[in-house]
């Protein structure tokens, strides 16, 4: 064990990244999480979707480090700073003493000043968001069959997502595939393919991050799948009964946001400037302003390009991130100059609409349609964290794709509609 310590805050793709390539470097590493797993975010909406299994996203953080006996994994809160002291401070009034610490704490979902939609509204974060997605789901249609009453039947088969960037696509196209291709022979009843997918977006376009041709291609791709995508009106009030888009109320018994992010309270934490959305806005070296000891990355933290467009808050700029403050720790150590300041090196933008349907932007080519679709599956497979999971996850992706049928459709958890 060595004396310096480096404490971690958050066992996301920047912490991981960070306690990974600090491997063999002499520091004690402390990394701290509210949970006891680290998740794969970019396949969390398959979860929700009855795609994926929860097993097969995630995994428990200890067992990355169990042949590291200089990592200690800690399952905690963290509530505070204490930057004079040198102290995070947990949940339950205990604290860890660090000589650098780095605070990788995410960001969860933002309803825009109504946190009182949320209940109703639940955004897609958390494994725990993942499942009571997928519960609320497979219940409206599982309500719909027992359902005489034709309002009612029509409102618990109106599915409403807020937010048509990357997130709120997928969930929308998965969403009307289940219900057009995989749900219609199993309900004597009702009728799924009937089902109403509803998008909306605030703003003129569908993934409005992507170049204009790929949106427009995606903006097809929705609508082969039949979903209503309502543009240039911002949801104006949400609760059990239904949602409201502009000044129209819409009956519909499950909502999605996908609308917005709001970052960790990590800039409270430190009493640093934050941007709109509670980001830390750090130095070129990812330090927080004036405490040489602090870093933020990932979600957590406002950080510019070269070109002072702000870096994406996705896993490839977090796993930068990690990897660069480890060259600095690194440095440090050593007594040899830092590296120049983060650069970010953008690998490129994806998104599926359902099966066989995607958009990739690399910058220097674009693709779209089902080529696009299994470039992304690659991707997204080769970043999946063991040889087991790969080949669970490719595994499902072939049954889904023969088959047309979704594995992962178990309803099993008590909390199971908002009405108990």
């Amino acid at each position: 064990m060595q004396d310096y310590h480096v404490v971690i805050v958050g066992g996301g793709f920047g912490g991981l990244q960070l306690a990974n390539d600090l491997k063999g470097a002499p520091v004690r590493i402390t990394l701290i999480d509210r949970r006891n797993h680290h998740l794969f975010q970019p396949l969390l909406y398959q979860v929700a979707t009855t795609l994926l299994a929860t097993s097969e996203i995630a995994w428990p953080i200890r067992s990355f480090f169990r042949d590291r006996p200089e990592v200690t994994t800690l399952l905690a809160e963290v509530v505070g700073v204490d930057s004079e002291a040198h102290q995070v401070l947990l949940k339950g009034g205990q604290t860890i003493a660090y000589d650098t610490l780095v605070l990788a704490t995410g960001a969860t979902h933002a309803y825009f000043g109504h946190d009182e939609w949320e209940p109703v509204a639940p955004g897609l974060k958390t494994l725990e968001d993942a499942t009571t997605i997928r519960r609320r789901v497979l219940l409206a249609f599982e309500q719909a069959e027992l359902e005489s009453d034709p309002a009612v039947r029509d409102a618990l088969l109106t599915f409403t997502i807020v937010g048509a960037g990357p997130t709120g696509v997928e969930l929308a196209g998965i969403i009307s595939e289940l219900a057009r291709t995989t749900l219609p022979k199993e309900f004597r009843n009702i009728d799924t393919s009937k089902a109403r997918i509803i998008l909306v977006e605030a703003g003129p376009r569908v993934l409005a991050a992507f170049a204009e041709d790929l949106s427009a291609y995606a903006l097809k791709a929705l609508e082969a799948l039949g979903v209503d995508i309502r543009f240039g009106k911002p949801v104006t009030s949400c609760s059990a009964e239904g949602v409201t888009i502009g000044d129209s109320f819409v009956p519909c018994r499950t909502i999605v946001w996908a609308a917005g992010v709001e970052a960790s309270p990590a800039a409270k934490w430190l009493d640093i400037p934050a941007d709109r959305a509670g980001r830390a806005v750090v130095d070129k070296e990812l330090r927080a302003p004036g405490k040489e000891d602090i870093f933020v990355i990932g979600d957590t933290a406002s950080v510019l390009r070269e070109d002072g467009s702000p870096v994406p808050g996705i896993a490839p700029a977090a796993k930068q991130q990690g990897g660069y403050v480890a060259k600095v720790i690194k440095a440090k150590l050593a007594g040899k100059p830092a590296p120049g300041p983060f650069r970010y090196r953008h690998q490129g933008s994806l998104a599926t609409i359902g099966k066989s349907a995607a958009i990739i932007d690399f910058g220097w080519i674009k693709l779209r349609g089902w080529l696009a679709w299994w470039v992304w599956g690659l991707a997204h497979i080769y970043f999946l964290i063991g040889t087991r999971w790969r080949i669970a996850v490719a595994w499902s992706w072939l049954w889904i794709y023969i088959s047309r049928q979704h594995s992962a459709r178990l309803i099993t958890q008590k909390e199971t509609m908002r009405e108990e």
